[in-house]
């Protein structure tokens, strides 16, 4: 007999990364389904603004996923106002753009410290509270790219290949307590954060709406299931490729444009995204965030 979705009716689910894009739209269907959302954002009052905006009683807290301390407090804050909490969306991410070997360390601390750092901190603060409960669902936002690397982003692919091989690991380390682990791979999503990409020639590896892959979290969390593709048809196409010997996989991604999504970028429509990813850690030193900018020898000078 099939299970039944679970109604996700009452649950208290909470969102990194919560102002904008994929973190949003995620607050905004989960409120749909009758959930007590909270968000947790480093410009906070972007997150306060976006709570006010999406009204039903969303609780905007301010998070530096960065750090530890900060993720314990976002979580205890959270099971003062709404209660334990029963879902995690490790959302919070940011993507710098450029050549490998032009890419500053401070750029690439950044993206690993905020990206999989960020993924270790809540999956650490949150899997205790929820194995003392015997009840609980982590959901990790990765990305196609770190299913294939992609030239023009390594690090970028290098993190998420990190949350997709951490939620595989840490899903069987828990499954035991009745914990659900969920990674989520969208293509390029059409948020900040992929202004000015290349497009490729096929139609399932083209950019999707941030709504599309809030979607794809509320089915996961009805249905749960570990590898969640969006577009589902990417699926096919993964393990088709997987089959292939790497020169094939190669020409494949060049007649596809697939390796020109984050190479061949028009940088200027960029420049906003880059200088604000450059400064979206409170914890690099002053003088790194200085570093850090359009001007200087990082992933968004041009």
């Amino acid at each position: 007999m099939a299970k039944q979705p679970r109604n996700l009716a009452g649950k208290v689910i909470a969102i990194t990364g919560g102002a904008r894009g994929i973190g949003r739209e995620t607050a905004a269907a989960a409120l749909r389904a009758g959930m007590k959302v909270a968000i947790g954002d480093v410009d906070h009052q972007a997150a306060l603004e976006t709570a006010s905006q999406l009204g039903g009683g969303v609780v905007a807290l301010p998070l530096d996923v960065t750090q530890r301390s900060s993720f314990r407090e976002f979580l205890d804050q959270i099971d003062e106002r709404l209660g334990p909490v029963d879902v995690l969306v490790n959302n919070a991410g940011i993507m710098p753009l450029g050549p490998f070997i032009e890419e500053d360390d401070a750029t690439a601390r950044r993206i690993i410290d905020i990206n999989v750092h960020g993924v270790i901190h809540g999956m650490k603060e949150a899997l205790p509270r929820m194995i003392a409960r015997r009840s609980g669902h982590i959901v990790n936002i990765a990305s196609q790219a770190g299913k294939y690397g992609l030239p023009g982003g390594a690090t970028y692919c290098a993190s998420k290949a990190a949350v997709i091989n951490l939620s595989r690991a840490v899903r069987k380390e828990v499954k035991w307590a009745g914990i659900e682990i969920s990674v989520v791979s969208p293509v390029a999503v059409n948020t900040e954060l992929a202004l000015g990409l290349a497009e490729p020639r096929q139609r399932q590896f083209r950019k999707v709406e941030p709504y599309q892959v809030a979607e794809a979290v509320i089915e996961t969390l009805r249905e749960p299931t570990f590898d969640v593709h969006v577009p589902k048809a990417l699926k096919i196409t993964e393990r088709m490729n997987a089959l292939l010997p790497i020169s094939w996989q190669d020409a494949f991604a060049k007649f596809s444009r697939a390796d020109a999504v984050l190479s061949q970028i028009d940088r200027k429509a960029r420049e906003n995204y880059e200088l604000r990813a450059a400064r979206s850690e409170p914890a690099l030193s002053a003088g790194a965030a200085d570093r850090a900018t359009l001007g200087e020898k990082t992933s968004a000078s041009s």
